[in-house]
C-alpha cells in the first residue's frame, strides 16, 4: 500500500519550545498551578499607535490583496529603517515582506539550497533552523559555541565547519536562546573569516535587535563588513521589539536576484502578507517609537533579577544575556542526580520533564536547541512569576541527591 504522508515528515520533528508551551497550557487548563516560562513572546501589548494604525486601515477599506512580496509603503518604510538603525542602503526591489521572520528565512533556504548543499548553524540555535534546512534539501552542520565564551562562536570556529560544500552561515544575534550578542569586534573576526570564502552567503537573523541591554551595541554583518552586502540577506520583523507577534510581519533585504527567488517561492505558497498587518507595520517602523528603551528597561531588570537567583542555586550556571528575553542555564553539574521520586535525571529533558512535573514550572531543554546539558528561559513575564518560578526552580534542584 502506498505510504500517504511525504518522507519529508521524516527528517523533521515538531518544534519542541511549541509542544512544551501546549503541554503547560493543557495543565494550567486542567487547573494545575503552572508558569510557563518557555514563551519566546514579549508579553506587552502592541503600542496604541500600532494598534490604530491596523484599526484605521480596516475603516479606510485597506484590505485587498498586495505585491505578493509586500506592499511599496511597508518597503520604503523598511529602506527607511535599515539606513536610519544600521547603516545600509538597500532599494525597494531589494526588499522581501512575509508572514512572518520565519518564512523568511524559509524562502531564502528553499529558493537556494540542492541535496549536498550544507548550511553552518551554530549552537545553541533557534530550533527551527536545521529543520528547515533539511526541508528545504540541505545538510545543517552545527559549529557548537561553548559556556566559556558565553555561547558565542568564535572566528576558529566558523571556519573548522566550512567545507566546499558550505552554501550559508545563519548568523543571530542577539541569541534565541542564550541572549547572547556580538559586539563590532567580535563580528568582525567572523566576517574576516567570511571574506576568504566567497561562495558562502550570510542569513542573518536579526530579530531582536531592538532588545540590547547594559552598554551591548547590536550591530549586523553587512554593517560591520560592507563587501559582504551582495552575498548577505539581512532579515528582521516588528514580531518580538514592537511587541507585534501575532501580526506575523517578517521583512529582508538583499541581493535583487536572491529576492526575486524568494517572492517567486512566496507566490506559489501564502502570496501577500496579512495587508491589515502590513500597514500596522509601516506605523511601528516609521511611527513613535519611545516604547522601545522603556521596555527594555523592564527586560534588562527582569534579566537580573532571574540571573541573580539561577546563579545561587547550586549545579546551575548561567552567563549574562547582552540580549532578547532568554537566559540559558547550564546544569551540568545535575545530571546524574536523583529526585525525591527515586527518578534519575539522565538528560536536560529528564531535568525539564521532572521541573514541570514537581513544581508546575515549564522550561525548554537544552537539547532541543543543540547543545547539553542546560535549559532555556524566557524572562518574558512578570517580575512576579519569574521570582516564584525561580524559587521553585531552587526548591527542586535542592532536593536533587
Amino acid at each position: 500500500m502506498m505510504t500517504f504522508l511525504s518522507k519529508n515528515l521524516l527528517r523533521i520533528k515538531q518544534s519542541p519550545t511549541m509542544e512544551i508551551t501546549a503541554r503547560a497550557q493543557e495543565l494550567k487548563a486542567n487547573g494545575l498551578d503552572i508558569i510557563s516560562l518557555s514563551v519566546g513572546e514579549p508579553d506587552f501589548d502592541t503600542p496604541r499607535n500600532i494598534k490604530d494604525a491596523g484599526i484605521d486601515a480596516i475603516n479606510k477599506g485597506k484590505t485587498k490583496y498586495t505585491a505578493v512580496d509586500g506592499m511599496p509603503e511597508l518597503k520604503q518604510a523598511i529602506c527607511n529603517k535599515f539606513l536610519r538603525d544600521n547603516n545600509l542602503t538597500y532599494s525597494k526591489d531589494q526588499i522581501i515582506v512575509s508572514t512572518g521572520g520565519k518564512q523568511v528565512l524559509f524562502n531564502a533556504l528553499l529558493a537556494t539550497l540542492n541535496p549536498g548543499d550544507e548550511v553552518i548553524i551554530p549552537a545553541p540555535f533557534w530550533v527551527s533552523y536545521p529543520d528547515m534546512v533539511k526541508l528545504a534539501g540541505g545538510t545543517p552542520v552545527i559549529a557548537e559555541a561553548n559556556f566559556d565564551n558565553n555561547y558565542r562562536l568564535t572566528a576558529k570556529d566558523l571556519e573548522a565547519a566550512i567545507t566546499p560544500n558550505t552554501k550559508w552561515f545563519i548568523f543571530n544575534s542577539p541569541s534565541n536562546p542564550t541572549g547572547a550578542g556580538y559586539n563590532w569586534s567580535e563580528l568582525k573576526a567572523l566576517t574576516n573569516v567570511l571574506k576568504r570564502y566567497p561562495n558562502i552567503w550570510i542569513m542573518t537573523d536579526d530579530m531582536y535587535e531592538h532588545l540590547a541591554y547594559d552598554d551591548f551595541e547590536f550591530c549586523t554583518p553587512a554593517e560591520v563588513e560592507p563587501s559582504l552586502i551582495n552575498r548577505t540577506l539581512t532579515t528582521n520583523g516588528v514580531s518580538k521589539g514592537h511587541a507585534m507577534t501575532g501580526w506575523r510581519i517578517g521583512y529582508a533585504a538583499g541581493p535583487i536576484k536572491l529576492v526575486k527567488a524568494m517572492a517567486v517561492i512566496q507566490s506559489q505558497s501564502t502570496s501577500n502578507p496579512n495587508t491589515i498587518a502590513q500597514w500596522a507595520a509601516v506605523e511601528a517602523l516609521n511611527g513613535n517609537q519611545d516604547y522601545l528603551s522603556k521596555n527594555n528597561n523592564i527586560f534588562q531588570d527582569r534579566r537580573n533579577i532571574v540571573l541573580n537567583i539561577l546563579n545561587s542555586i547550586k549545579g546551575i550556571k548561567c552567563p549574562k544575556p547582552q540580549g532578547a528575553f532568554y537566559i540559558y542555564a547550564s546544569i551540568e553539574e545535575l545530571i546524574g542526580k536523583t529526585t525525591n521520586n527515586k527518578i534519575k535525571i539522565k538528560s536536560d529533558k529528564d531535568f525539564a520533564t521532572e521541573l514541570l512535573n514537581s513544581e508546575g514550572v515549564a522550561v525548554v531543554f537544552g537539547s532541543a536547541f543543540g547543545l547539553s546539558p542546560a535549559f532555556r528561559v524566557s524572562y518574558a513575564t512578570s517580575e512576579k512569576e519569574l521570582t516564584e518560578a525561580c524559587k521553585r526552580i531552587k526548591r527542586f534542584c535542592e532536593t536533587l541527591s
